[in-house]
């Protein structure tokens, strides 16, 4: 496959993947704001015909995007090229989340070998996907490993928004400020909204939160 081509599937893939993130903690958000409509959110995206082609999709963009990264870097390295996960910024939270690109890929799909086994596999029965929400969250290191996805889903974005532009050759001088600010704000909605979604549900699973 042509460089080009792998760049252009990384960065489609990843921004599907932003994507569903941002409109996944939109409905988990209402848990805290509205646990009625969060429940008839719930029954209708699982009863929803078009559930199991929009999962198929997302496992292939998933898939992808985790084989063609690995594969761009083992390339990477092979040609002698040792800084591929390391930022060109001299932004340190941003060369951070460069070089922790694995350990947030890592904690991320842990995250969702757990969460697909707690609530997908099975799933909860209409109208107690709630409460099963809140009795796995009740668990304190359930409730830490959910806090830290949200964590290294924003940190992987950090770095991710801009190298998908750059791989893409979009970035410039002209709009690099913009496209970097961008993305810092959607990895902090992202990173900062999954934690506290996983805080608040804590504190709500074990009484400390009405």
């Amino acid at each position: 496959m042509l460089p080009s081509a792998v760049a252009a599937w990384i960065a489609g893939s990843g921004s599907l993947l932003v994507l569903f993130l941002l409109l996944h903690l939109a409905g988990v958000s209402l848990a805290l704001l509205q646990p009625q409509a969060f429940e008839a959110y719930a029954t209708a995206l699982h009863q929803s015909p078009w559930l199991l082609p929009a999962e198929g999709l997302l496992s292939a963009a998933l898939l992808g995007h985790l084989g063609l990264t690995a594969w761009k870097l083992v390339a990477n390295r092979q040609a002698g090229n040792r800084s591929a996960l390391v930022s060109r910024r001299a932004d340190r939270w941003g060369a951070w989340a460069a070089r922790s690109l694995p350990l947030s890929a890592a904690i991320l799909l842990l995250f969702l070998a757990v969460h697909l086994v707690q609530l997908r596999w099975p799933r909860p029965p209409a109208g107690l996907e709630l409460a099963r929400l809140l009795e796995v969250l009740a668990q304190p290191w359930w409730a830490l490993l959910y806090g830290a996805a949200g964590l290294a889903a924003g940190l992987h974005l950090l770095h991710g928004a801009e190298a998908a532009h750059r791989s893409l050759g979009l970035l410039n001088p002209g709009n690099g400020r913009a496209i970097r600010t961008a993305g810092r704000a959607v990895a902090l909605l992202l990173g900062s909204g999954f934690l506290l979604v996983a805080l608040l549900l804590n504190g709500r699973a074990v009484g400390w939160l009405a």
